[in-house]
């Protein structure tokens, strides 16, 4: 008879391989699909997240060993089932599950799917695993033992040969959870013992000054104050860009692509006294802007607008003595967080990425006051998405000057400075002044 664990393990990988099903077939993201599109039970959801995020994570290996364990392909509407094989491979390589259990789960899941005819074909294929470990692995590729997609393991040795093998890894880890400490309710030393009181450990990041990192994660709502503002979410590498503004009090300042909102709330928070538009192309993102500025008890001019088309800028505000753009990039400096990223961005994204970023980057420089300064900041480690576009920038516009970024963080670039991702997200930063 099986036990309720027995069943709810059973329920998990079926839900779990419903999620990744989808995402395998390009119908979605991990944060798009456990944001809502699948309802997922409170019991189920800790397990539900472990089986995504980490077949995710090491989707490339993964599936460079089913390949070679399967006879024939799968066919495309049978995903759920290609997904429940990658989550027993994931349990028996990395969640160091003994194969006769990852077997006997799996094969219960199946059945959950209502894919009773595949049991045998799972069975076989996990014992085979066991049966054949070293020699699977051994056939991979170097990148399918990274865990990368081809393209992006040349590009990262290509432009990161030193650096190459600690991407490869803190992309591959587990983010930390780190936090932002508003200033405006106490100082990090403060809220430090405060967490401590609460029995939560943590310890100060080095990387910026409002940053704490736990060291377990935990719920964001058994964070004291959090819904009172007193504490955000925020990596530390994304918490620099309040500091790089070189922000007064009375300074007009544009969030020229905003959402969620991260950034925004921490310039209200960094410097009181600012006028702050926050734009975003996106009606429903911007809502989450806005929430996210209410809990924090702060406001800013919220405006639906693509920073990109100037002629469609339609707020009353000609020019700022400030701008952060944010811009969209290919995130492959936040693979931790996001995976399903490795999976889903193709290599000829990158072109329509680069003019996007050019073109808002061209956009917002009209907007710019005579003296006044713009923070350009992409959570990439790619250089055609930074210093590259910023060379190429300067290189047409005569009235921006690179200001330079004096910090012990990071590396400096030709312009401006790359965080690799580490103890830290992968983020790069480069401040342009605009001439009077």
């Amino acid at each position: 008879m099986a036990t309720k664990q027995s069943k709810t393990q059973s329920s998990s990988r079926a839900i779990a391989a419903i999620i990744l099903g989808r995402v395998l077939q390009h119908k979605g993201s991990l944060a798009s699909e456990l944001g809502g599109r699948v309802r997922i039970d409170a019991e189920h959801l800790t397990e539900v997240r472990e089986f995504c995020f980490g077949v995710m994570r090491w989707y490339f290996e993964l599936d460079g060993l089913l390949q070679q364990l399967l006879k024939k392909g799968i066919r495309n509407k049978d995903s759920d089932l290609r997904a429940l094989l990658l989550i027993g491979l994931y349990q028996a390589k990395h969640m160091r599950v003994p194969v006769h259990a990852s077997v006997s789960e799996t094969v219960a899941a199946a059945g959950v799917l209502n894919k009773q005819w595949a049991k045998a074909l799972i069975n076989a294929v996990l014992r085979n695993y066991e049966r054949q470990t070293d020699e699977l692995h051994s056939n991979l590729s170097p990148a399918q033992r990274q865990a990368f997609p081809d393209w992006l393991f040349n590009h990262i040795n290509t432009n990161w040969p030193l650096n190459s093998e600690s991407i490869f890894e803190a992309s591959n880890g587990r983010p930390p959870m780190t936090i932002r400490v508003n200033a405006q309710h106490h100082t990090r030393e403060q809220y430090l013992e405060i967490l401590a009181t609460n029995a939560i450990e943590a310890h100060i990041s080095t990387t910026s000054m409002s940053a704490i990192t736990l060291e377990k994660p935990t719920d964001v709502f058994s964070l004291p104050g959090f819904e009172l503002g007193e504490v955000s979410v925020q990596d530390s590498s994304a918490q620099l860009a309040a500091e790089l503004m070189d922000l007064e009090p009375g300074h007009h300042v544009l969030d020229a692509c905003c959402a969620p909102g991260g950034k925004t709330g921490h310039l209200l928070e960094y410097c009181d006294g600012i006028d702050l538009d926050a734009v975003d192309n996106n009606a429903q993102r911007l809502s989450r802007v806005e929430e996210n500025l209410q809990r924090l008890g702060v406001q800013a001019n919220l405006v639906v607008a693509d920073a990109g088309e100037a002629a469609q800028w339609s707020w009353p505000s000609s020019e700022y003595d400030r701008i952060l753009l944010d811009v969209p990039c290919s995130a492959t400096g936040v693979l931790r967080r996001n995976p399903d990223i490795k999976f889903l961005r193709r290599a000829d994204d990158l072109a329509p990425l680069h003019a996007q970023q050019q073109s808002i980057l061209h956009s917002s420089w009209q907007r710019l006051k005579p003296g006044g300064k713009l923070l350009y900041a992409t959570c990439s480690i790619l250089p055609e998405e930074n210093e590259q576009i910023i060379a190429a920038f300067v290189e047409t516009h005569s009235d921006a000057t690179p200001d330079p970024i004096s910090a012990t963080w990071g590396e400096q670039r030709s312009f401006g400075r790359q965080l690799l991702p580490a103890q830290h997200d992968g983020f790069y930063y480069c401040r342009l002044l605009k001439a009077n």
